[in-house]
């Protein structure tokens, strides 16, 4: 037997099947529920509750412990072995407790209830659970299309490898060798972060991971240290990946209250993406951290102060630095000056002092001598001069990164894909240290 009620849901996702041998405490449950927009089925035995699992995609499961034929635990543990990701909870009474360790064991339960139950707390525990549950799952949709872009790039790095054919197979191997390389997954995986904002913010991303390294640098801080800032200024947005439209590159003064709870999640979640990556250990902590502010007024987690990981605290000043001149912090376009007034009035209250002095004292850039910089064709490099800005294909496609040390084998290389891609480069170098 089974009764379905539909309703408009604020998560239109959220399908719920109660199970229970009384009908009174399904119909409970069914009133109890109803109001909360969820789409609910109810069976009042564990057979018609699996039957309802063939057809029906259900989110969350409440079963009964004690039912004839089959009991809560044998229910949920059939639920777990044939759909693992429907979140399981057990009602249960307090002389229950063996028979509920049984259904632990059997049906892996997120938690159990017992009865009679306060209506507030089964509904926040069935709200919590549903809430994560869907971030597992946006998790995984996140992985999973960054995944589908890699492979697309992939597949245009092959494209680009049959262009230049034999005559270039030492250049290819260079290539492949970059491409599957550590740093340059990072800038293509920054890239597809940067496909979900406006044109206006293009090469935000990289903008800040360079500024971010070159102060780290600046204030005297480790070469790892600016490498995992330089990590986390390419990635400090994956979090925002699952933004809609509006909010991507709506000014952060302008959110209203329910984007601004929206917005606030995105460090933890991107923190989260990248956790299990154990090259990027070190930056996961800044990207969490890099909205936290010196008075301890920030989010996630409002930390103070040197609390907060000084890779953090140099990120925060640079992205907002940028953000100023986007139009995205506030809700007009700063300059360069008006940028670099703001960060001076905040700091002690949103920026570390420290940081905020040494980042001043740089150029208006952020690179200090940038002046050196020249562009050179492909004949007119020498071994030892330095990339300053990153060597792209005319189809926009890495070939080259930033900071990468010219050699002979590269001057050929370069020289020979000119001639074959019949395309000239514009290669920004600095000299040779």
């Amino acid at each position: 037997m089974l009764e379905l009620t539909e309703e408009t849901s604020p998560l239109p996702k959220a399908t719920v099947l109660f199970v229970d041998d009384e009908r009174n405490i399904l119909s409970a449950l069914n009133r109890l529920f109803r109001p909360e927009g969820y789409r609910i089925f109810t069976a009042d035995n564990g057979a018609a509750g699996l039957q309802i699992l063939e057809r029906e995609k259900i989110d969350l499961v409440i079963s009964d412990m004690r039912m004839p034929h089959m009991d809560g635990a044998q229910f949920l543990g059939h639920v777990v072995q044939r759909w693992p990701d429907v979140v399981r909870l057990l009602l249960t009474g307090y002389s229950d407790i063996q028979s509920t360790v049984s259904a632990i064991n059997k049906g892996q339960i997120y938690r159990y209830i017992t009865k009679p139950w306060e209506d507030a707390d089964i509904k926040l525990v069935v709200r919590n659970a549903l809430e994560q549950k869907w971030l597992h799952e946006e998790k995984s949709r996140l992985e999973a299309l960054t995944k589908q872009q890699n492979l697309e790039l992939h597949e245009l790095n092959l494209n680009l490898e049959n262009k230049v054919a034999e005559r270039t197979r030492e250049l290819n191997a260079a290539h492949e060798s970059l491409v599957r390389s550590f740093g340059s997954s990072i800038q293509i995986f920054s890239s597809v972060i940067e496909l979900r904002e406006a044109g206006v913010a293009r090469g935000h991303a990289r903008r800040i991971a360079d500024q971010s390294r070159t102060l780290a640098l600046h204030m005297g801080l480790s070469e790892q240290v600016a490498q995992d800032v330089f990590y986390a200024g390419l990635l400090h947005d994956i979090g925002k990946l699952g933004f809609g439209d509006a909010l991507v590159n709506k000014p952060v003064e302008g959110l209203t209250l329910k984007e601004r709870e929206e917005y606030i999640k995105h460090p933890v979640v991107g923190g989260a993406i990248l956790m299990e990556m154990d090259p990027l250990q070190g930056a996961v902590p800044i990207i969490r951290s890099h909205h936290e502010l010196w008075d301890g007024s920030g989010f996630p987690d409002g930390l103070h102060e040197t609390d907060i990981p000084v890779g953090a605290r140099i990120l925060s000043v640079v992205n907002d630095y940028d953000d100023l001149q986007l139009g995205l912090l506030t809700k007009q376009v700063n300059s360069p000056v008006q940028a670099r007034a703001y960060l001076e009035r905040f700091k002690r209250r949103r920026y570390d002092p420290a940081v905020v002095d040494a980042f001043l004292s740089m150029p208006l850039d952020g690179a200090a001598g940038s002046g050196l910089a020249r562009i050179l064709s492909a004949t007119q490099l020498e071994p030892g001069m330095v990339l300053s800005r990153d060597l792209l294909t005319p189809d926009g496609m890495l070939l080259l990164a930033r900071g990468a040390v010219i050699t002979d084998r590269i001057i050929g290389t370069v020289c020979r894909l000119e001639s074959s891609l019949a395309h000239h480069f514009s290669i920004h170098v600095q000299p040779a240290a």
